[in-house]
């Protein structure tokens, strides 16, 4: 999932950020609401880890402003406040979960992770797509049950198409997913890693679908009729 950290301690924000990026995410950070504002309107992202305390706009605002604008962003919000107030207050502006600081960091991964589930409406970490399956939290990946070696890029991508089937996703949209802004990645690398996919994906009926001028489109697969 791609992540904006809103925390305006650098040293914090880093630190959540190779955190996140450590356990698969592609995680960046901004200092204040206002810049988070504006990456938000210019790239999707699926989840934003907010603090509440941010100076000028505070994260509360921020997340009003989100929501009157019915952006289904993924809130979890970061807060030294104890006030029981506070957090509810959050919670009924439309955050999907609160951690106050201090806090372990494998609190918070079990938390985003948590996120992640239920915004895929999953129990746990195992997702299933025709023949495919993925275990996202060990990182593996199986077709019929054989298993399928994925690089980090082709995995980041094909997550990326699961999370989209039936959707046509352009090269700059993909890119946009799964590259952090301190990476690069041309849209023809694009092209290479899909056609890797199909390679390793097809023989066991998940297609990738060309759609000319547009991008790539994940077909949802095709269950042959049992034998009468």
């Amino acid at each position: 999932m791609r992540t904006l950290i809103v925390e305006d301690d650098p040293l914090l924000a880093d630190g959540l950020a190779q955190l996140l990026r450590g356990a698969g995410f592609n995680a960046d950070f901004v200092g204040s609401a206002e810049l988070a504002e504006a990456a938000i309107a210019a790239e999707p992202f699926d989840l934003m880890v907010l603090d509440i305390g941010l100076p000028g706009m505070d994260g509360l605002e921020l997340l009003t402003r989100l929501r009157a604008r019915h952006n289904p962003i993924h809130v979890l919000m970061l807060t030294a406040r104890d006030a029981l107030n506070e957090r509810v207050r959050g919670l009924n502006l439309g955050a999907d979960d609160y951690l106050t600081k201090p806090f372990a960091a494998v609190e918070l991964l079990a938390r985003v992770n948590a996120l992640v589930r239920r915004s895929r409406g999953q129990a746990g970490q195992r997702r299933e797509f025709g023949t495919l399956t993925l275990d996202e939290e060990a990182r593996r990946a199986w077709l019929a049950g054989q298993p399928v070696e994925l690089p980090q890029r082709e995995w980041a991508i094909l997550q990326f198409l699961l999370d989209n089937p039936e959707r046509v996703l352009s090269k700059e949209r993909i890119v946009a997913a799964i590259c952090t802004w301190d990476q690069d990645m041309s849209v023809n690398a694009v092209e290479v890693y899909i056609s890797r996919l199909r390679t390793k994906l097809e023989p066991g009926g998940i297609r990738i679908r060309t759609v000319r001028g547009l991008g790539y489109m994940l077909e949802n697969p095709v269950h042959d009729p049992k034998p009468a």
